[in-house]
């Protein structure tokens, strides 16, 4: 009888610490993990100038990210407004879909854990297309409809850390697309940014400048 207490003693603790275990999350998860996603909610607002190398020419767009309160500062070359991410999608000014695709270039691994309607591959061991260097091939593939680029693809190149070290771009889910690097990474109350991305050429084509994180 003893034996028998012990056993089922034994069952129900393991039971209860598999049932206190958290599910294991999904690869894009852990690559917003890995950026400290846990963090963000601590966050009231992210500002940062995006800078974009065309040709000879530097281009810049400043942006403040107002988390709490919902709406977004935007200083171009030849206006500056505020507007409201509540806004009805036809409501929303032209700069909306610049800062989409800017916060992608900064945040693109948290974008993992709020985007929806994106389906996923992953295959080991893939060779990075500018380094050469063997990482986890992440592909995201999202839907015909949502978004101002409906069905685009991105290919995340991972190292051990679940750190984005290369990403292609493939607009329309496409054959081809260009290589960046993700680089220079920094931590900002918790949530780290690569700061840098490069072209197969190593020439720096786009990068932040200016973060503040509060």
């Amino acid at each position: 009888m003893k034996k028998l207490t012990n056993s089922l003693f034994v069952l129900t603790l393991c039971w209860c610490l598999a049932c206190s275990q958290p599910e294991d999350k999904s690869l894009p998860q852990q690559v917003a993990a890995a950026y400290g996603i846990e963090n963000f909610d601590k966050l009231n607002s992210i500002a940062y100038t995006w800078n974009v190398q065309v040709g000879p020419d530097v281009r810049t767009r400043d942006w403040k990210w107002n988390i709490k309160e919902r709406t977004v500062y935007y200083a171009g070359p030849d206006t500056s407004y505020t507007y409201s991410l509540d806004l009805p999608k036809d409501e929303l000014p032209q700069a909306d879909a610049g800062f989409i695709n800017d916060k992608y270039w900064l945040m693109y691994p948290f974008q993992l854990a709020w985007d929806s309607g994106y389906e996923y591959e992953v295959e080991e061991n893939v060779d990075a297309p500018i380094s050469g260097e063997s990482t986890t091939k992440l592909t995201i593939i999202y839907n015909a409809e949502d978004g101002y680029t409906p069905g685009d693809a991105y290919d995340l190149y991972l190292d051990g850390n679940k750190m984005i070290k290369e990403w292609v771009f493939r607009k329309g889910n496409g054959e081809a697309g260009n290589a960046f690097t993700w680089e220079s990474e920094k931590d900002f109350n918790g949530v780290t940014f690569a700061t840098e991305h490069k072209n197969a050429e190593g020439v720096k084509f786009i990068w932040f400048t200016n973060i503040e994180v509060n």
